[in-house]
């Protein structure tokens, strides 16, 4: 199949993909350097070509928050940063059991349950991890939804036990490129990363791992993280864009706003679509931070067919309505392969007003939509 248009690299690009080629760096660096609308147009119709037209949608909880023993530059719950978050230690298994209820109600099709640490330690910490699994089964047996987890990193016995519990995807992102992730972590190595994800994958589970964008990074080191995820094999790629909270280093180092710009966002998201074709690219933390509302269609209209609905980790998110706006905004539809949702009724509670435990209405601006604080 032939790709045609002025943009000669671009057409032969996307013509080699749609022939079943892989790019490599050096088709990534040329194709970023394209101008974005172009680059757009072109991750597009790669999209429509592998994909079905729809955007899964996914949510979190953030089952244990804060303390985390890793000094991560970007992270509100680092145990190194003066943050003011609220920490918790792992939720009772029946609340996230809850969280997942409300996002399997607000069209969620796949559930992640993360954590803030190294790793769950099935060794170290033997009752945690029996609430970790009975979590699990618990949301595997009263849910339709797909089980995701982001648990830090794994023992072989760990991951295979997971797998065999029903986890879907393992979570745990790269971050960035191999020769920047040292300027924003130390007590860990991108080889970390990458070891926990073989290990996943070994054991059988599909991996999810992405990015941040936005951190002080270059574009080829955009492109190298796309790379080293292709080496990997993904099937869902999230991409974070930074939002900067108060105390963290990056915050302090970057004046308090991501280092890259809306074009910056959608040129790279159909990048990341080109180098791969076939993966789930998933809009996720820091898109409302970093895109005004009548943006936010753009990276769906540049190849992105998947999105983190609700909260995030320790900052708030859009509603599941707004996220359904967005959607069908980009000419898509909302995937519901696991989930079967009644996208009026998202609407309709959308309209509710909200309400604390004794009946009581309450603000609902001031009322996170998932059940849980969440973060990028």
């Amino acid at each position: 199949m032939v790709y045609e248009t002025a943009n000669r690299v671009i057409d032969e690009a996307v013509t080699r993909v749609l022939d079943g080629e892989s790019l490599d760096r050096t088709d990534g660096l040329a194709l970023i350097a394209q101008p974005v609308d172009e680059l757009a147009a072109a991750a597009d119709y790669v999209r429509e070509q592998f994909g079905d037209g729809t955007v899964d949608a996914c949510s979190i909880v953030n089952a244990k928050a804060g303390n985390c023993a890793e000094d991560c530059g970007f992270c509100a719950q680092s145990v190194h940063f003066d943050t003011g978050i609220d920490t918790h230690d792992f939720l009772e298994p029946e609340e996230i059991l809850e969280a997942a209820k409300r996002a399997e109600r607000d069209g969620a099709q796949r559930f992640g349950i993360v954590v803030a640490e190294k790793g769950v330690s099935k060794q170290h910490r033997p009752e945690e991890w029996r609430d970790v699994i009975r979590a699990i089964r618990l949301v595997r047996d009263e849910t339709d939804v797909e089980i995701d987890a982001s648990l830090g990193i794994l023992t072989e016995d760990e991951a295979e036990t997971l797998a065999e519990e029903g986890i879907d995807h393992y979570n745990h992102n790269v971050e960035t490129s191999p020769r920047f992730f040292p300027e924003i972590v130390d007590t860990h190595s991108f080889e970390d990363r990458v070891k926990t994800l073989e290990i996943a994958k070994n054991a059988g589970m599909d991996l999810c791992a992405g990015v941040i964008l936005g951190m002080g990074e270059t574009p080829t080191d955009r492109v190298e993280a796309a790379i080293a995820l292709q080496e990997i094999g993904i099937s869902s790629l999230p991409v974070n864009v930074l939002n900067p909270v108060p105390g963290t280093p990056l915050a302090e180092r970057l004046g308090g706003s991501a280092d890259i710009s809306t074009a910056e966002i959608v040129e790279t998201v159909a990048v990341y679509r080109l180098l791969h074709p076939t993966a789930r690219v998933r809009l996720t933390g820091g898109r409302e931070a970093n895109l005004e509302p009548d943006e936010q269609h753009l990276p769906l209209e540049a190849g992105a067919d998947g999105l983190l609905t609700g909260d995030y980790l320790t900052t708030g998110g859009q509603s599941p309505d707004e996220d359904l706006e967005i959607i069908e905004r980009a000419g898509m539809r909302p995937n519901m392969d696991a989930n079967e949702f009644d996208p009026d009724a998202v609407r309709t509670r959308a309209d509710e007003p909200v309400r604390d435990r004794d009946g009581a209405d309450i603000d609902a601006a001031a009322e996170p939509n998932a059940a849980t604080d969440q973060t990028d």
